[in-house]
């Protein structure tokens, strides 16, 4: 006699999979801890590109990828760039939005709830004067960003509320955005 598995898959996500993770980490929380590393190199004027291939998590070094990502940076005409790439303030908000996607699309599978759409806006507000050295009292990032969450799920209005935030409350990029986070510089001449 054969015992056949089933596994739960919602929105893309193998639910039974996130449970296990979840538990995994109840279980043996040193596992939770992840080191993410990117690299960046300048290409030319405000063109600069950044390869992402290894980190640490679960316990050990990951070997998942054998081809690292690449991302590219530049800035538009009218901040001195040639449009190769968006900015990093723009990536910024892509981070975000992927992490708030990723957040409740997970937390959705795990609340089976089916999301047919899900699509977010955003908008952020920058002035350049500090960027600039131009005012000591103005911050050089985003003095506010706006995200608009568009959202077609089965699920009441009040569940996808509540849903929305649990996400915002557990999302890392939105808290790497809303509290300062120490980083530390080192240079080394080559």
């Amino acid at each position: 006699m054969t015992t056949q598995t089933s596994t739960k898959n919602l929105n893309g996500v193998n639910v039974d999979q996130l449970i296990d993770t979840i538990n995994a980490v109840k279980d043996q929380s040193d596992i939770a801890k992840f080191k993410f590393r990117a690299k960046n190199e300048w290409i030319e004027g405000s063109h600069s590109r950044t390869t992402i291939k290894s980190f640490y998590g679960a316990g050990q070094e990951d070997t998942s990828r054998s081809t690292p990502f690449t991302m590219e940076g530049d800035e538009p005409p009218v901040l001195l760039g040639e449009n190769r790439a968006p900015n990093a303030v723009e990536t910024v908000l892509h981070a975000l939005a992927s992490c708030i996607s990723v957040g409740f699309i997970y937390n959705a599978a795990a609340q089976n709830i089916k999301v047919e759409n899900l699509e977010m806006e955003l908008e952020g507000d920058l002035d350049l004067h500090a960027f600039l050295g131009l005012s000591d009292s103005m911050r050089p990032g985003y003095e506010n960003i706006r995200l608009t969450y568009k959202i077609k799920a089965d699920a009441p209005e009040e569940k996808i509320k509540e849903l929305c935030q649990y996400v915002q409350d557990t999302s890392p990029v939105l808290d790497i955005i809303r509290n300062p986070v120490p980083v530390t510089f080192k240079m080394e001449r080559v």
